[in-house]
């Protein structure tokens, strides 16, 4: 393995982007750290182009406009595995989304290997080697790094040119090229990394099994702790588990002294919550009917198994996971009503999409 760079200094950077702009394609990985934090803290950005391996102090260096140009340019592939973490860590910094992208992940989905296959699992499959990984709970905002953890971070880009090709080639003999491309191009949207508030309650596993008024209360409480958790630099977790805005949606406290009996909370936080839920609760309720995730009926479970049934032999015909093609949860969905799901869209609707609207008229 070459010799990793370290770069350190905002001035080393311009250097570095007139080499990257000569390159066809380039590998990405980011090291950060989230535990404790809404954002993920970037502290160390991973490249290997031309045979060679840097490896930048985000800590260090400053911003990252010399090399952004490079790194958004439409004549260089970004090779990323698993690249959604790494775009947002990346946005998050520079306020600029890589472009374009190969997801290394994706495209191993693709072509039948199983859809969240790791990257030292698919250099293994593909390339036969093996990567150590011994460095995955490293506090990476500390300075100085050692010898190991350089290693392991050099080792996440090295192989990402390797195991592309191979990617791309056996897409090609599949006739699967624009399934990747069209998959790794929904990562380009901004609207990911940087995600409306007032959609935060859709990250509420069981919402939809709520009356009502209690429901729209979860959705005002999950909007109060997502703007406050972006605020403060918290952990969603930190500010209110999801288990604790049903408990407060059920119970409707009206003061501290309720609140606390059912989530004791920072003063704070509890004082603002319960001006949030006033303020709101004047609202005229809108979302009166079940959403996605409520319990289907008899006759839609009954339509649900019969679509798994259709994807899980389409799957089959194409030797790919079913979760490729639609997800048990879009299958629910699609048997509950709905119709604006991926399967519907791109090449899946080709692939299972109108199959599956056959099994629905």
């Amino acid at each position: 393995m070459p010799e990793a760079i370290w770069v350190d200094r905002g001035a080393e950077l311009e250097a570095l982007a007139r080499i990257l702009e000569q390159q066809s394609s380039v590998g990405v990985d980011t090291e950060f750290l989230r535990e404790r934090t809404f954002f993920p803290k970037l502290c160390l950005l991973q490249l290997c182009a031309a045979g060679q391996i840097w490896c930048i102090d985000t800590l260090r260096v400053g911003s990252l406009d010399p090399l952004m140009p490079a790194l958004t340019s439409p004549g260089t592939r970004k090779l990323i595995h698993a690249a959604r973490q790494d775009l947002e860590a990346i946005y998050l910094t520079s306020k600029q989304v890589l472009s374009p992208v190969f997801d290394t992940q994706i495209a191993a989905a693709c072509i039948g290997l199983k859809p969240q296959v790791g990257y030292a699992e698919l250099v293994k499959t593909l390339l036969d080697i093996t990567i150590p990984k011994g460095q995955t709970r490293t506090d990476w905002s500390k300075r100085p790094l050692t010898h190991e953890q350089l290693v392991y971070a050099a080792d996440d880009v090295l192989h990402l040119g390797a195991i592309a090709d191979e990617l791309a080639r056996r897409l090609s003999e599949l006739g699967r090229e624009h399934w990747a491309r069209e998959d790794c191009l929904g990562l380009e949207d901004r609207r990911l990394y940087e995600p409306d508030d007032t959609f935060a309650w859709e990250r509420l596993r069981g919402l939809g099994q709520l009356a009502p008024e209690p429901r729209a209360r979860a959705k005002t409480i999950a909007m109060w702790r997502e703007k406050l958790a972006r605020e403060r630099d918290l952990p969603r977790a930190w500010i209110l588990p999801d288990a604790a805005i049903f408990s407060i949606a059920h119970a409707a406290p009206r003061d501290a002294a309720a609140l606390d009996a059912v989530q004791p909370m920072n003063e704070k936080f509890s004082a603002t919550l319960l001006k949030t839920l006033e303020a709101a609760a004047g609202d005229p309720l809108t979302d009166l009917e079940p959403v996605q995730d409520s319990r289907p009926t008899p006759e839609q479970k009954a339509l649900l198994d019969r679509l798994v049934k259709i994807v899980d032999a389409r799957a089959a015909e194409l030797q790919v996971s079913a979760e490729v093609l639609a997800p048990r949860g879009e299958l629910k969905a699609l048997a509950m009503g709905r119709r604006d799901t991926h399967a519907m869209k791109g090449w899946r609707r080709d692939e299972i999409g109108t199959r599956l609207l056959v099994a629905l008229a």
